[in-house]
């Protein structure tokens, strides 16, 4: 038999057993598992190509944009504030309020889906763990798939880890952190997962797994505003956070939770985005409960944005902190711009290191 790749047939050969269950115009490329396939689903995977299907021309659209912004700035334009939306930055409008869920967010972390690791940031007495499947994820079918199966366990609270070199068995705390999932950006696509024979919508993925098999709990809640919660990374412009609202309330209405249930932090981590903050929480106001600011990726960001211009170089960027004039001013600015419109302003989380990793 003529197979693809992982062992699965080419296009129009009998599939081999076992295979995934899939609903019509998804086809699995990665290799089968049977804990992947309690994850992968024949509904799952139906919720996923419908995201896709009703959102996929906006956000071609969207990365479309992004390149001709690209365009302008290599040929020396700069990113700056859109006259067309001056009504949104100057309104008195705000987002709907903090739900007591995520009041307190002092202090939070990051790392990894791995399993072991997700339990230890649970336990780690931080308000907050962000699950990663971007920065902090290699994203192999492998990781990406475990990943969801780590992450439905610890929902349930039946999360455990057995490590026999240590002779040690992790499992949750009855207090345990306020989980947060950090799905991938909109311009990485998921080549494992192909719809209607197109690469899937990488955070699509992300989001639709993992919101389909653990949505139920927050449906028994009072209220808007008990999640699930996200964070968003790598936006560019309101456009993109424009797509994300629309994909919170499709969901929303599928799972039978009350509108603004599901609530988001945008990770401002791009120059252009940081022109768009006021738009930005404005199409997320109703699922919003903050911006972050970074160091690293915006870092980047200013570097390949301003590529093309010469007396815009920085220096090694170990010496471009947070201090610095013009990261100063993105920080400053992305403060005021959250409590006028009444969420939170957030720092750069802590890093989960190898050494607590190994705990």
């Amino acid at each position: 038999m003529d197979t693809g790749t992982y062992g699965y047939p080419k296009q129009g050969v009998k599939k081999i057993d076992p295979f995934y269950d899939v609903p019509e115009g998804v086809d699995i490329r990665g290799r089968y598992d049977e804990e992947f396939a309690k994850i992968l689903t024949k509904d799952a995977l139906k919720f996923v190509a419908e995201l896709q299907r009703e959102f996929r021309s906006h956000i071609r659209y969207a990365l479309e944009c992004r390149k001709e912004a690209k365009r302008r700035y290599n040929e020396g334009a700069l990113p700056g504030f859109d006259p067309a939306t001056r009504y949104i930055r100057e309104g008195e409008w705000v987002c709907a309020p903090v739900p007591p869920a995520v009041a307190d967010r002092k202090v939070e972390i990051t790392g990894p889906v791995e399993r072991k690791m997700v339990i230890n940031a649970l336990n780690s007495g931080a308000k907050v763990f962000m699950a990663d499947f971007e920065d902090a994820l290699s994203p192999s079918w492998e990781n990406l798939m475990r990943g969801q199966v780590n992450l439905k366990d610890a929902v349930a609270g039946t999360i455990t880890f057995n490590d026999k070199a240590r002779n040690k068995v992790y499992k949750l705390n009855d207090q345990t952190a306020k989980l947060f999932v950090r799905p991938r950006g909109w311009h990485l696509p998921e080549a494992h997962i192909f719809i209607d024979g197109e690469p899937a919508t990488g955070c699509l993925v992300d989001f639709g797994l993992y919101f389909y098999h653990n949505h139920a709990p927050f449906r028994q809640t009072q209220g808007a505003g008990f999640g699930p919660f996200f964070y968003l990374p790598k936006m560019e412009h309101s456009r993109e956070a424009k797509i994300w609202n629309n994909v919170f309330e499709r969901a929303e209405k599928m799972a039978g939770i009350e509108r603004g249930s599901i609530r988001a932090t945008v990770l401002i981590e791009t120059l252009p985005a940081v022109f768009q903050m006021n738009e930005i929480l404005y199409e997320l106001r109703d699922h919003s409960v903050g911006l972050n600011c970074g160091r690293w990726d915006y870092i980047f960001s200013y570097v390949k944005t301003f590529q093309a211009h010469p007396d815009r170089l920085l220096p090694d960027r170990v010496l471009v902190g947070m201090t610095q004039h013009f990261m100063k001013s993105y920080s400053d600015l992305l403060i005021r711009t959250c409590h006028r419109r009444g969420v939170h302003a957030m720092g750069g989380m802590v890093c989960i290191c190898d050494k607590f990793g190994r705990k």
